[in-house]
């Protein structure tokens, strides 16, 4: 440790040395107190080390098995090593150019147009989901002069004021409301609903093509090419927000390729920077960029000190090679595939399973009931202050099997199953025995009855 002011700061080596209480004391003083408290009665409250692929070390050295990777942005696994080798590739590089031009933000920004086959043509780049959706926001109102934007009831697209705004969850929003204006909610799915707003005219309408945070859920069939129709024929841009489904996690690089349409703007992050570097884009069409921004006037309107940086885009442009090369989205296909078959035979076999959803390698179990006081207590939990059976579920899988899952904060009988592309079977099947060991282990209790 050094000083400062008679203050002992840590320098990076004082890290590895600290102890698991003091990690917890700084955790609950200085960052987030009540979360702390939270992991700390799940007993989630680990203290994590080391990390290579989908495997997880605390600092006891006990192993965990990542089967959430950090909602979807760990598709390529932790520390890949061809994202740390390209970082160590660019470390004598410039990494922020700002009177000049990037060719590694160059290099990234042409690979993404050529993954839409070359349908979106104009990239920004940004550091978050949050900032690629407040991107996609602003450049839907500076192309089109409108205002309005529509979105669905139960999205997530971020906790940044514009982002938050097009969010339509009730507990994210309240505390911060008034939000911005002309921002219209309807529900996902419902094309009556989503048609008698665009008639009324807007710039946008932006949608998840899963809902993620909301509870994975999926369209009904034929919904997108539908609401592709409607925003055309009403004049309204399609912003898609791939932040989670982006990348190969539903088992096509983007997720729009599964519905057969094209958006205006296209949101994307998480897995971009492979899992190490914050990394967003925005993407969108010519005739929209150069409506909003295409002038001298305007070109500047929009930016960020560290979008398309040297390391961020070296970060990405190893994630796609590592993608296409090892064929991921393939696999990534036939092993969620292989969950969904496994997860949908423990629904045959308890009834506590009420839904299993999903595609790809993001998917969702959803339980049928709240768990009582009795099974709480039985499990070591009495003090979880609701009775959500997501959430014993995942602290289960992590304490008794070294799983680490969660639970939806918007559906608290949820978890959320997001792995890492590089996965294995043997990984998914011990996922698939624990889960099975820990609804027969309560098998006394109503939820989870044998059928």
């Amino acid at each position: 440790m050094y000083e400062n002011k008679g203050y002992k700061l840590y320098d990076i080596d004082d890290i590895d040395c600290m102890s698991d209480d003091e990690v917890k004391t700084i955790n609950h003083d200085r960052l987030n107190t009540k979360l702390t408290e939270l992991l700390k009665i799940l007993d989630c409250d680990k203290v994590y080390k080391d990390a290579d692929n989908c495997i997880i070390k605390d600092s006891k050295g006990n192993e965990y098995i990542d089967f959430l990777g950090a909602y979807g942005a760990m598709n390529l696994g932790s520390n890949n090593p061809h994202v740390v080798d390209a970082l160590d590739k660019v470390k004598n590089k410039l990494n922020l150019a700002f009177i000049g031009l990037n060719p590694y933000e160059a290099g990234l920004a042409e690979n993404l147009v050529k993954l839409t086959d070359n349908q979106l043509q104009h990239v920004f780049f940004c550091n978050s989901g949050s900032e690629s959706v407040e991107s996609s926001l602003k450049m839907a109102r500076a192309a089109t002069g409108k205002t309005r934007i529509i979105y669905c009831r139960n999205s997530y697209h971020g906790k940044s004021f514009g982002a938050l705004t097009v969010t339509g969850q009730t507990h994210y929003r309240q505390k911060f409301e008034p939000l911005i204006p002309d921002m219209i909610e309807v529900p996902y799915g419902n094309m009556e609903e989503l048609e008698k707003e665009l008639t009324k005219g807007a710039a946008a309408f932006i949608v998840e093509p899963i809902q993620g945070e909301g509870g994975i859920i999926t369209p009904p069939v034929n919904y997108f090419k539908e609401v592709r129709e409607l925003c055309t024929k009403h004049d309204v841009l399609l912003i898609l927000d791939e932040v989670q489904t982006g990348f190969g996690r539903t088992g096509t690089f983007f997720a729009y390729e599964q519905e057969n349409i094209v958006p205006d703007i296209l949101c994307l992050a998480k897995s971009l920077g492979g899992g190490i570097m914050p990394m967003g884009a925005c993407i969108s069409k010519e005739w929209v960029y150069q409506k909003a921004y295409g002038e001298l006037s305007t070109c500047m309107l929009h930016s960020t000190t560290f979008g398309g940086n040297t390391y961020a885009c070296a970060a990405g442009i190893a994630t796609i090679e590592t993608i296409v090369k090892e064929d991921l989205v393939k696999e990534c296909k036939e092993k969620g595939e292989f969950l969904m078959e496994g997860l949908n035979n423990l629904k045959e076999r308890y009834y506590g399973i009420k839904e299993v959803r999903g595609r790809g390698l993001m998917v969702g179990v959803e339980f049928e009931n709240n768990i009582d006081d009795t099974l709480k207590e039985a499990n070591g939990i009495k003090e979880l202050p609701f009775n959500s059976y997501g959430a014993y579920i995942a602290s289960g899988l992590i304490n008794e099997y070294g799983i680490v899952t969660a639970y939806s904060t918007n559906n608290m009988n949820l978890i959320r199953l997001e792995p890492p592309l590089t996965i294995t079977y043997d990984q998914i099947e011990k996922f698939l025995s624990a889960l099975g060991n820990l609804l027969l282990e309560n098998s006394e209790f109503d939820i989870c009855n044998v059928k």
